[in-house]
């Protein structure tokens, strides 16, 4: 009956009586097409150049760059700047934390204290719009401080005019990946809550992303609630939140933390609600105690970056803005798909660069004339 049904539906199409908006696709289409997208983000990432070679040594003697996270207790983002810091040491660039919860005022001390120290680089990492803080950062920039952002702005963004040059990231992409996954892992019917950040610019277009690629590729699917839970409120309010939705609305079936440190607080409302397995879990970071949630059962995939990787390219990308050189206007580090079927290659428990390869060091130690 369902192929006589499909085949008379069909017929009447193609007569003209039905008509089928541009661009929509069935669900079998959707889930195909989704799949597809998946595969290239499956594969080991290999390392491409960002630019010519040069001497980073020389460019970085005597250098001090202050990076200043949106909040230091997310774990992604400390551990990108522990690896800066360690990456900077080799080449003779002092990379400093700085430190703060998540406050205005915290960055715009930061900020002063890299201009009275007369540091060569402020780096603005993941969260902090530069238009929050401009005055301060207009008297860095005015001291001759270089203001630059690293996995902030997605490439849609129009950059401040206090600052240098940006290392963008492609948050829209990440909505794109995480909508197609929501697709796949519900056989085309993803039912989705979606915790986000809305106070944190690159939330925009990831959402924007995510929505329009679902509609895309799962007809039969919707978000069913968001969730918008500032940075500095997470620890009080997602958990509650992803609660109170899973039990108003039983049908949720994928619940999507964007950032992946959100998982903390996801994994422990999906417990007390007894729905551990039976929703899907899909993230953005590759943060290890998240790729932990995967080996335990508790998460399902998560979209990592090698926060190795990251750090190279943001003290490569930076070097070359302080030192009058191009820099590149992206941070050209490739998304990864951790999920059951390959989570032991990042090691166990996780570790921040396992499972990622090793390609990226070496390329960037010969573009600086170190190895």
């Amino acid at each position: 009956m369902n192929r006589i049904l499909l085949t008379t539906l069909t017929s009447l199409v193609a007569l003209g009586y039905l008509a089928v908006p541009a661009g929509a696709q069935t669900a079998e289409e959707g889930l195909a097409k989704a799949r597809e997208n998946l595969a290239k983000y499956t594969s080991k990432p290999e390392f491409v150049a960002p630019g010519d070679p040069f001497d980073a040594k020389s460019c970085a003697a005597g250098k001090k760059m202050m990076s200043i996270p949106n909040n230091s207790a997310n774990p992604f983002l400390k551990g990108i700047i522990d690896r800066m810091k360690a990456v900077g040491a080799d080449l003779g660039l002092e990379v400093v934390e700085g430190q703060n919860q998540g406050t205005p005022a915290e960055w715009v001390q930061q900020v002063e204290l890299a201009t009275r120290e007369k540091y060569a680089i402020i780096d603005l990492i993941s969260g902090i719009d530069p238009g929050s803080i401009e005055p301060s950062l207009q008297a860095a920039k005015d001291a001759g401080v270089k203001v630059m952002t690293s996995h902030f702005y997605d490439p849609t963004f129009e950059q401040h005019p206090v600052v240098s040059s940006s290392l963008t990231i492609g948050f829209g992409e990440i909505g794109r990946i995480l909508a197609d996954w929501a697709t796949v892992v519900t056989d085309g019917n993803p039912q989705v809550a979606i915790i986000v950040s809305r106070d944190v610019p690159p939330t925009i277009p990831l959402v924007e992303e995510f929505t329009k690629q679902l509609a895309a590729v799962a007809p039969n699917g919707k978000i069913v609630q968001e969730i918008n839970v500032g940075v500095t409120e997470w620890g009080t309010k997602i958990q509650p939140g992803v609660q109170t939705a899973l039990q108003a609305n039983p049908d949720i079936n994928v619940v999507i933390p964007i950032y992946d440190s959100m998982s903390q607080f996801v994994v422990p409302a999906i417990r007390l609600v007894g729905r551990t397995g039976d929703v899907k879990v899909g993230t953005f970071n590759g943060t290890p105690f998240v790729l932990d949630y995967i080996h335990s059962g508790e998460v399902d995939m998560d979209i990592g970056e090698s926060l190795d990787w990251i750090a190279y390219a943001t003290v490569d990308g930076h070097l070359r803005d302080a030192c009058g050189l191009p820099s590149p206007s992206a941070l050209n580090v490739p998304f990864y798909i951790f999920d059951k079927s390959n989570i032991a290659d990042a090691g166990n428990p996780a570790q921040f660069d396992t499972g990622y390869g090793d390609a990226y060091k070496s390329g960037f130690r010969k573009l600086w004339g170190i190895e």
